[in-house]
């Protein structure tokens, strides 16, 4: 009994002196700790914007020559937000952590990630080459981040999570930013009213996300562009006006500082947002074929992912999407991207919801589905065929624009649906009645109705 009261009171002692360490690392810096004015754009209560004067703390520096020396730092809760101008560089080796209430902002202007690894890579141009030594053990624990997105239409001037003020890295879009690393953890924080995706992961191999909450954010949650390998991504919740979960083999070019495979992850425990409060509640798989400006092609599978415990996730999106902000014709996968071998398990839907799939599959299974609200004849869990969707940003037809690839042809083999329960009944016939192979029709009467349609056929094979 003594002896494990020692352990414990040693093990306690320890992690105590390391927090109280990290502080006084801190404290030696205080001096950098600068104070200056700015504008803030907020909400009023009248639903009108308004300027306000803020003037406060910048830590930026201090934090920095800490995690310089001491390669480690910790942030102890107090009442007003520790400022960055720029981002946070951590080094192989390197932990962060924060109280999870302390709250983290990003000065207005910035428009940079606020936390990053040091050696990023980017490859725009060509496939990430196999011979590269990446970031290793680094870790980002707590704290509520934001980069000041106060509304939908209102950024703060941080729109774009850049790796860097002067000559980012293309691509590079996150609050937290992790790219050309292996073996880096993320745990417990929160991302509050921000632009860029809360967590941009990519060219990376032994990861955990573990712990996000999504606070009124703008994008994507977590974002993982390829190649990525050996994964675990868990508890993630809240409001996003995009996607909860994006794994993005091939993306659009502005979003992605590498391509490749995704493979190996586990994506568990993720939940849409409470009823009542708006957000997209998706979970994208994307794979492709990239062309890269010299002609050179690679291939951007997607395979052997598991996503198991989904909750009030409305749309699953396993489907070819071009891209609709630089142009369809400007930036699009050469070929429709393959997924192989999808788990999905543990699925809960108390509002509806749908898997889409309008990629080249094979082997899919998806099983124990419970299904909680009411459903009508009409209603399908599982829709698979090419898809057509016309996104009308100004009043005239011509300027109209199809945003998914209704031409192509979808193939699905080794389809299975398992077991399906509604309101806690084993729902019977759930194959022919959940799920909808569909083809592509011309719209002959485009524009006066929408979308427009098209050609692509659909095969559901064995």
């Amino acid at each position: 009994m003594l002896k494990s009261f020692f352990i414990l009171s040693t093990f306690v002692f320890c992690l105590l002196s390391s927090q109280v360490a990290a502080i006084a690392g801190l404290d030696d810096f205080r001096f950098l700790v600068r104070t200056e004015t700015w504008n803030e754009r907020w909400p009023t209560e009248k639903e009108k914007w308004e300027n306000r004067s803020v003037t406060a703390e910048i830590w930026r520096a201090a934090i920095q020559a800490t995690l310089d020396k001491e390669h480690s730092v910790y942030l102890p809760y107090r009442k007003e937000p520790y400022y960055l101008d720029g981002p946070l560089v951590l080094q192989s080796g390197d932990s962060f952590k924060a109280d999870v209430n302390t709250e983290i902002r990003l000065v207005p202007g910035c428009n940079t990630c606020m936390i990053r690894n040091k050696n990023i890579l980017g490859f725009a141009n060509k496939p990430v080459p196999d011979n590269l030594q990446p970031d290793t053990n680094i870790k980002i624990e707590g704290g509520i981040w934001t980069t000041l997105a106060t509304g939908t239409r209102e950024n703060n001037g941080n729109v774009k999570g850049y790796s860097a003020k002067n000559n980012p890295v293309p691509g590079t879009h996150g609050v937290i930013l992790l790219h050309h690393v292996s073996h880096v953890s993320v745990k417990n924080v929160t991302i509050r009213q921000s632009k860029p995706f809360a967590i941009h992961l990519g060219n990376v191999k032994n990861f955990l996300v573990d712990g996000l909450l999504l606070d009124g954010h703008r994008r994507d949650g977590v974002h993982v562009s390829g190649p990525a390998s050996q994964g675990v991504i868990r508890h993630v919740s809240g409001d996003s006006h995009d996607d909860t979960v994006s794994l993005t083999a091939w993306d659009w070019r502005q979003c992605a500082p590498s391509f490749g495979p995704i493979h190996h992850l586990v994506v568990e425990q993720i939940a849409g947002a409470p009823d009542g409060i708006a957000s997209a509640d998706a979970i994208r798989l994307l794979p492709g074929v990239k062309q890269f400006a010299d002609g050179t092609k690679l291939d951007c599978p997607i395979h052997d992912i598991t996503l198991r415990e989904i909750t009030n996730i409305r749309d699953f999106k396993l489907y070819d999407q071009p891209n609709l902000e630089l142009g369809r014709d400007v930036d699009f996968s050469i070929a429709i991207g393959k997924l192989r071998n999808i788990r999905l398990q543990q699925l809960k839907f108390t509002r509806p919801g749908s898997i889409q799939i309008a990629a080249e599959v094979k082997t899919l299974s998806i099983d124990d589905v419970d299904l909680r609200f009411p459903i009508s004849d009409e209603y399908r869990l599982v829709q698979i065929g090419p898809m057509s969707q016309t996104y009308r940003h100004r009043k005239d037809p011509k300027s109209w624009v199809e945003i998914f690839s209704p031409d192509r042809d979808i193939t699905v083999r080794d389809f299975h649906l398992g077991k399906v329960t509604h309101d806690g009944k084993i729902f019977s016939q759930a194959n022919e009645k959940l799920v909808e192979v569909k083809d592509q029709k011309i719209n002959q009467n485009y524009p006066q109705s929408l979308p427009k349609g098209g050609t692509g056929k659909a095969f559901l094979l064995p």
